[in-house]
């Protein structure tokens, strides 16, 4: 798409967004399934009962705009791969809560910034009734941003810092053979 004017700009914006709601839908139930903490849990539960809204309200701006939505945000798709590499990396289940909220929060960042972007284009080209609606997400996503926050620093982060971690084996250890199963016993029958 060329970018030849405000409106066109607005649109891939749109476009974007929307993609990145929809590949965060898809997302999050992997999220919620590698978190241990209940509270996490929970939290990223609500964020995909609130992205399914999001995603509602901007299937709606764009059908009555008359944008196809077809476009697929690039920089979503890396913030959810490098989420994947966390829930791979077999940390420790306190870590990992923790990562997870980071990796939740980069999300949230990115849908932040994309937001309030939107929503400042759409008044700028006189969309009042877009513009409130993005600006009602944009409240959302940081108040969800702010309970991420607030359940890391309460509860997750203080768990990360106190779970022992495995010993690593020294190069010696590694470098042993392994010992080999007994053999089975004779029978003296």
């Amino acid at each position: 798409m060329k970018l030849k004017s405000l409106q066109n700009l607005f649109t891939a914006e749109l476009k974007d967004l929307y993609s990145a709601e929809r590949q965060l839908i898809k997302a999050l139930p992997r999220m919620v399934k590698a978190a241990s903490s209940e509270e996490l849990r929970q939290r990223l539960t609500q964020d995909l009962d609130d992205a399914r809204e999001r995603l509602r309200r901007l299937d709606e701006v764009c059908e009555r705009l008359g944008i196809r939505k077809r476009k697929k945000s690039k920089p979503m798709a890396g913030l959810i791969k490098q989420g994947k590499g966390l829930i791979r990396a077999k940390a420790r289940p306190e870590v990992l809560d923790a990562a997870l909220i980071a990796a939740a929060q980069r999300m949230k960042h990115y849908e932040i910034a994309g937001y309030g972007c939107a929503r400042t284009h759409a008044h700028h080209l006189g969309d009042e009734q877009t513009s409130q609606l993005l600006q009602q997400t944009l409240n959302e996503q940081k108040e969800a941003d702010l309970r991420l926050t607030q359940l890391a620093e309460q509860f997750i982060n203080s768990r990360a810092r106190t779970a022992q971690p495995q010993p690593a084996p020294s190069a010696a250890e590694e470098d042993r053979p392994k010992p080999s199963a007994p053999e089975p016993a004779e029978s003296l029958a």
